[in-house]
């Protein structure tokens, strides 16, 4: 695929696609100033972007991209991936729950200031 083709399919800017070649998680063919991306390229922007869209860090998603190896069929990285994908997800429960404890005493401390302003209501 061209770079515009990858841009339309991915819904990228070529910018993206050049930095992420520049981070060396994509490795297009180079005829002249053209680049071609090649099923392994489509393959590893698909992981790239689903990565950042859980929060992985670039590193993290470079890491487990380098651990694809044909000989096992990508094994040892959907391994990988699981585990990092149960650590993600553990992480963002405990966020998640966090959040709503604090969302919790914000709505009680709205409660009591709407309370306060009713009770000066009643005063006047």
């Amino acid at each position: 695929m061209t770079i515009r083709e990858m841009c339309d399919a991915f819904d990228v800017t070529p910018r993206t696609l050049r930095f992420y070649e520049a981070k060396e998680l994509l490795f297009p063919i180079r005829e002249g100033q053209k680049r071609l991306f090649t099923k392994r390229d489509r393959a590893r922007l698909t992981l790239i972007l689903r990565g950042k869209k859980f929060g992985f860090s670039l590193e993290e998603i470079r890491q487990l991209l380098d651990l694809y190896k044909e000989e096992d069929e990508g094994e040892a990285q959907m391994r990988e991936t699981l585990v990092a994908y149960h650590e993600k997800l553990a992480g963002m429960e405990a966020q998640k729950q966090a959040l709503i404890a604090v969302m919790t005493d914000l709505e009680d401390e709205i409660a009591f200031v709407e309370g306060q302003i009713a009770g000066l209501k009643r005063a006047e």
